[in-house]
């Protein structure tokens, strides 16, 4: 019996940390591809996976597909974006199919698995970007994040009603006492 629990146990610590790409594609992944390297000469590395991740910028939808642009970030073991306000910079992925722009939109994190084809140069701003080009082989949106609302303690302090200061917390005092009440 104990072999069993074990055995639940191990598999639902195994799948809690499973990556956003499935394996198959992952496999294909060439690890020395990293974001700063591409960034720096895009060409070199034709033909070969990579896999990055990003928020999305833009979303243009085209006859050969939907187009994401998107600003890198770093993945965690997961495959998730992590540290969203600091970037190397942007790269660009076609998805050969129709991804809906209402909901992969601006602000969404993704983690793209895709062939490198090069370099493609596009307008930013008052610049020409030479934006490293992926064709989409696997892609995961990430749930967007419900910002953690913390109610106040219903009673006085830290510690329930009693609080660090006893059934004299301020908190207290001043919901039983109210400013008009108060003596001078």
């Amino acid at each position: 019996m104990k072999r069993f629990f074990m055995f639940v146990i191990v598999l639902v610590f195994i799948s809690g940390c499973a990556h956003a790409i499935s394996r198959g594609v992952l496999k294909e992944v060439d690890k020395e591809v990293t974001f700063s390297e591409l960034l720096k000469a895009p060409t070199a590395y034709e033909g070969r996976v990579a896999l990055l991740g990003g928020v999305i910028v833009n979303t243009i939808n085209k006859e050969e597909g939907t187009l994401l642009e998107v600003y890198q970030a770093k993945l965690d073991s997961e495959g998730r974006p992590t540290d969203t306000d600091r970037s190397e910079g942007r790269f660009l992925a076609l998805y050969e199919g129709y991804l809906d722009s209402e909901i992969y939109k601006q602000g969404r994190q993704v983690t793209i698995a895709g062939t490198v084809q090069g370099a493609k140069v596009q307008v930013l701003g008052e610049i020409e970007y030479r934006y490293p080009y992926l064709l989409v082989k696997e892609i995961h949106l990430w749930k967007e994040e419900e910002p953690v609302v913390y109610e106040p303690y219903p009673w006085g302090g830290w510690y329930g009603p009693w609080g660090p200061w006893g059934w004299y917390s301020p908190r207290w005092y001043h919901r039983h006492y109210p400013r008009h009440h108060r003596h001078p």
